[in-house]
C-alpha cells in the first residue's frame, strides 16, 4: 500500500480525498493555487505545495507542475478527483511513465471512452444498448438536416468532445437543425477545440440514470447499483438519488450488466460510471462513460456501506476487489443536494464571496462533504459548488424528509446559495411521488415565474 499519495484537486473532493488517506494510514500532500492558499484542504492534508497562480490554466491544469510536487514531496500516487486533470489521457500516461501510481483508470481507457463518437462504437461493439444516430462527424449544416430528417424528429446535436451542458442541442425540426449545429460547432471549437458534431435521437420523457461500476487490474467489474440524476439544470445535476425511484429490478439488472461488459471491452480498472437516458417505457441507451470518481459519489457510499475512494486506492495499488457481484448489498435510500454559491433569484448567477456565518446539519442520516467555513472567502476563479448535502432513510421518503429538515437547519450568510432552491424541490408533490425527467426544473422554474406573473398582474 502507498505510503504517500498527492491530491491533485481542490476544495470538497481534495478534503474527501484526505479523509479516507487519513483513514488508511496514508500520508497526503495538497497543492494549491494561490487563491486556495487559506483553503480547507491545504490545511488538512500533511503537506502542501503551492503550483502557481489563480487561473487553473496557470496551476490545477499544468501536469510538469503537479508532477514536480509529486516528486519533491515523494508521493508514490495522485488522486485527481474529479475535473481538472482527471479525465486527460496524457496525464494519467505522464503519471505511468514518472514511476507515479494515478488513482483511476489506465490512460487507454480514458482516451476509448473520452471521445464520444468513438465510445458510442465500442459500446455498440460491447453489445450495450446505443441511442440510434450518426456516429461520424457532421460537416455542414446541409448534411445535418438531412441526418435528422433520417432520424426522425426530435434530435439531439452534440459535440464529440462535449460534456457540462456545452456543445449540446435539442432540434424538433429543420430549422433548428440547421442552427443548431452551426452553433453546437461553435460552442466545441472554442470550448474543446475540437469542432466535431454528431447526432442521435433524443429521448422524450427522458430520465438521467447512471450505473456505477468498479474494476481492478485482475479483470474483475463489478456494477454498485445506479443513481438517478434526472434533476438537473442546464444539464448540470442538481440533485442525485440511490437508488432511482423509477427503474424496475430487471431494468437495474440488465443496465448493471451492459456497464459491465462496456467496461471490461475497455480493460477498466478503478472507479467509473457508465451514464444512459432511459425513456419512460424503460428503455435504456448509453449516454457516455465517466472515467473518474463522480461529484454524487456520496449516495451509492451510502446505499452499498462501500468507499468508492478507498476501493480506487486499493486498486491503484495493485489489490485484487474483495467481493463479489453477490455481494454488493442495497440497503436504504440516500439523497444528495449540490450546494452551490449562486443566486436561485437571479437566474443562478455565482456569488463568491466571503462567508460571514456558516452552522451545517447533522443527526442520524445527515452527511456533508465541504470545504467552506465561517470566514472563508469563495474565489470567483473556480466551479460555484461549496458542497454536498447528503441525507438517508430506510425508505425514500424517510431520506427526503431528513433532507428538507437539514436543508432547513443548513445557515450560509455573506453569500447567496441554492438552499432554498433545493428546499423548493424536496417539497414540491412530483418529486416527493417520484415522477419527474430531465425537464423537471425548468418546469419548476416555468411554474413559479407564471405564479409570480399572476401576483404582479
Amino acid at each position: 500500500m502507498f505510503k504517500k499519495i498527492l491530491i491533485a484537486n481542490r476544495g470538497e473532493i481534495a478534503c474527501r480525498v484526505i479523509k479516507t488517506a487519513r483513514k488508511m494510514g496514508i500520508k497526503t500532500v495538497a497543492v494549491y493555487s494561490e487563491a486556495d492558499k487559506d483553503a480547507r484542504h491545504v490545511e488538512l492534508a500533511d503537506e502542501a505545495v503551492l503550483i502557481g497562480p489563480a487561473p487553473s490554466r496557470e496551476s490545477y491544469l499544468v501536469a510538469d507542475k503537479i508532477i514536480a510536487a509529486a516528486k519533491q514531496t515523494g508521493a508514490e500516487a495522485v488522486h485527481p478527483g474529479y475535473g481538472f486533470l482527471s479525465e486527460n489521457e496524457a496525464f494519467a500516461k505522464r503519471c505511468e511513465d514518472e514511476g507515479i501510481a494515478f488513482i483511476g483508470p489506465k490512460h487507454y481507457s480514458i482516451a476509448a471512452m473520452g471521445d464520444k463518437i468513438a465510445s458510442k462504437k465500442l459500446a455498440n461493439e460491447a453489445k450495450v444498448n446505443t441511442i440510434p444516430g450518426y456516429n461520424d462527424a457532421i460537416d455542414t449544416p446541409e448534411q445535418a438536416v438531412e441526418i435528422a430528417k433520417g432520424i426522425g424528429y426530435p434530435v439531439m446535436i452534440k459535440a464529440s468532445a462535449g460534456g457540462g451542458g456545452k456543445g449540446l442541442r435539442v432540434a424538433f425540426n429543420d430549422k433548428e437543425a440547421f442552427e443548431g449545429f452551426a452553433s453546437c460547432r461553435n460552442e466545441a471549437r472554442n470550448s474543446f477545440g475540437d469542432d466535431r458534431v454528431f447526432i442521435e435521437k433524443y429521448v422524450l420523457e427522458p430520465r438521467h440514470i447512471e450505473i456505477q461500476i468498479l474494476g481492478d487490474s485482475h479483470g474483475n467489474v463489478l456494477y454498485l447499483h445506479e443513481r438517478e440524476c434526472s434533476i438537473q439544470r442546464r444539464h448540470q445535476k442538481v440533485i442525485e438519488e440511490a437508488p432511482s425511484p423509477f427503474i424496475s429490478d430487471a431494468t437495474r439488472k440488465a443496465m448493471g450488466e451492459q456497464a459491465v461488459a462496456l467496461a471490461k471491452a475497455v480493460k477498466y480498472q478503478s472507479a467509473g460510471t457508465v451514464e444512459f437516458v432511459v425513456g419512460k417505457d424503460q428503455d435504456f441507451y448509453f449516454l457516455e462513460m465517466n472515467t473518474r470518481l463522480q461529484v454524487e459519489h456520496p449516495v451509492t457510499e451510502c446505499i452499498t456501506g462501500l468507499d468508492l475512494v478507498e476501493q480506487m486506492i486499493r486498486v491503484a495499488a495493485g489489490e485484487k476487489l474483495s467481493f463479489k457481484q453477490e455481494d454488493i448489498k442495497k440497503t436504504g435510500w440516500a439523497i444528495e443536494c449540490r450546494i452551490n454559491a449562486e443566486d436561485p433569484f437571479d437566474d443562478f448567477r455565482p456569488s463568491p464571496g466571503r462567508i460571514e456565518m456558516y452552522y451545517q446539519p447533522g443527526g442520524r442520516g445527515v452527511r456533508v462533504d465541504t470545504h467552506v467555513y465561517a470566514g472563508y472567502t469563495i474565489p470567483p476563479t473556480y466551479d460555484s459548488m461549496i458542497g454536498k448535502l447528503i441525507a438517508t432513510g430506510k425508505d425514500r421518503r424517510e431520506a427526503i424528509d431528513r433532507m428538507n429538515r437539514a436543508l432547513s437547519e443548513y445557515m450560509i450568510s455573506g453569500i447567496k446559495t441554492t438552499i432554498s432552491f433545493q428546499q423548493a424541490i424536496m417539497q414540491d408533490p412530483n418529486f416527493r411521488r417520484g415522477v419527474y425527467s430531465t425537464g423537471f426544473i425548468e418546469q419548476l422554474l416555468g411554474s413559479a415565474r407564471r405564479e409570480l406573473i399572476e401576483e404582479k398582474t
